[in-house]
């Protein structure tokens, strides 16, 4: 199998002429050369061995503010002498995520079939103690996390949020049953989960008009934005006051932010954060949800009793799967959400329960180590794949292609697409200008 780093063709220093790159999410030019300006960025050479190995240590990457844009060019992985272990770790990441689904479904269909039971019986009363406020918040956050991996192509992360929407929906299509939910409400949720399931499934294969996708985008936003808040506020009622102002002055703020962003009233910086806030949004509603359960647990310790132990176990499994992933293709985003949620939420609460002895200490032992030996593999191999000599780097680096941008914004130069082999990255990634790139020729070949 061919694995190869697809570059435009240079010899000479670049001059003032500059190409824009189609597909790239950033406003930034490519190269342009003096003789003969490069008129289609369809005509590529592949690069050989000789030139990738002076390409990686003469090109430093730029990191990306916007987190659609995760993943970066590593120097590493211009090392194409490991790409067999480097094209096997991708296949597995990717199937660790996909797995994740396993985990997630199983976490839900215990609720599904209690709730199934009430109704059977007549309890709808006891449907009741679902609340559907709460429902409906994760569901907004699952249809988000949707839309974020939708264009990102993350096939086995937009099946694991599919199936968290469709579970969730089941258990509010039950709750609306037991008229435990407000029938308007109920109606409004069904017309957004089908339009945003139709919507990400078309964009996914590219058959949607980037109009429709761009409302779409601009819808989520603002529902985030609005909701983050009030849940936020909600968790610490009766302790602070009732009410519906965070959620209401949020949401008019992030209508004022889409339309300032759509019209051009922002700078690109602002641009690409509010585009950012989507996927943002949803994560922290996620990454909330332990910090929701943690101040449950310390003003009524007696309820820890009521969690289920194999829920969190579940929890944890289904996130600790995809950090992985998240590692690999250097999304911080979904890395942070996963790690979080994974520390906090599974693990935080089978710490709970082992504190009140709920649960036995072999079963908190297995956990600790399993939970802490994944994450030490998921380092340790990322490492070995990319070339480097300390897992500490794979952080620093997935930390700074988000934060270190300004670093880089004087001297980019060039824009890449790296096509390798059945790792279809889908990166465009800024690179900064060395002087000494022009030093030596591209070599024109074939890597086999």
């Amino acid at each position: 199998m061919a694995k190869s780093l697809v570059v435009p063709l240079a010899s000479k220093a670049p001059t003032n002429d500059r190409f824009l790159y189609p597909n790239c999410p950033y406003a930034c030019q490519s190269l342009s050369f003096e003789n003969k300006p490069i008129k289609n960025l369809n005509n590529v050479l592949f690069v050989s061995h000789y030139t990738l190995a002076s390409l990686h240590r003469r090109l430093t990457p730029v990191p990306a503010l916007d987190s659609d844009a995760s993943h970066p060019l590593h120097q590493g992985s211009a090392d194409f002498r490991s790409s067999k272990s480097f094209e096997q770790w991708n296949s597995l990441t990717a199937k660790f995520s996909g797995a994740s689904s396993i985990p997630f479904t199983l976490l839900q269909l215990p609720q599904i079939i209690l709730n199934a039971q009430n109704l059977l019986a007549g309890n709808k009363t006891a449907l009741l103690a679902v609340p559907w406020l709460g429902m409906f918040t994760g569901l907004l956050g699952n249809l988000s996390l949707l839309s974020y991996f939708a264009k990102k192509k993350e096939k086995e992360a937009v099946v694991v949020q599919t199936l968290g929407v469709v579970s969730i929906y089941a258990v509010i299509v039950q709750l609306a049953m037991a008229e435990a939910m407000p029938l308007p409400i109920f109606v409004f949720t069904s017309v957004v989960v089908a339009s945003g399931l139709v919507i990400n499934f078309l964009n996914y294969f590219n058959w949607l008009n980037a109009g429709i996708w761009q409302f779409w985008e601009d819808f989520i936003t603002i529902g985030g934005i609005s909701v983050l808040p009030q849940v936020m506020w909600s968790t610490f009622v009766p302790y602070i006051p009732n009410s519906i102002l965070p959620g209401t002055i949020a949401c008019v703020v992030g209508v004022a932010a889409v339309v300032m962003a759509r019209i051009g009233r922002l700078p690109e910086k602002g641009v690409k954060f509010v585009g950012a806030i989507s996927g943002w949004t949803a994560t922290l509603l996620f990454m909330w949800m332990p910090v929701s359960q943690m101040w449950t647990n310390f003003l009524n310790p007696d309820n820890i009793k009521g969690l289920s132990a194999v829920s969190m176990l579940l929890a944890m499994i289904g996130n600790g799967l995809m950090i992985p992933r998240a590692l690999f293709i250097r999304d911080f985003m979904w890395f942070t959400g996963s790690t979080w949620a994974a520390l906090f939420y599974g693990y935080g609460n089978i710490v709970c329960l082992y504190s009140f002895k709920v649960i036995s200490r072999e079963f908190f032992l297995a956990s600790t180590a399993g939970l802490f030996l994944w994450i030490g593999m998921a380092f340790w191999r990322d490492t070995v794949v990319y070339g480097y000599n300390s897992p500490l780097r794979s952080l620093r680096e997935l930390k700074s292609f988000f934060f270190d941008e300004k670093r880089y914004l004087t001297d980019i130069k060039t824009t890449q697409y790296i096509n390798y082999g059945t790792f279809s990255l889908d990166i465009f990634c800024k690179l900064k200008w060395c002087q000494s790139i022009y030093e030596e020729p591209l070599v024109s070949g074939t890597i086999i």
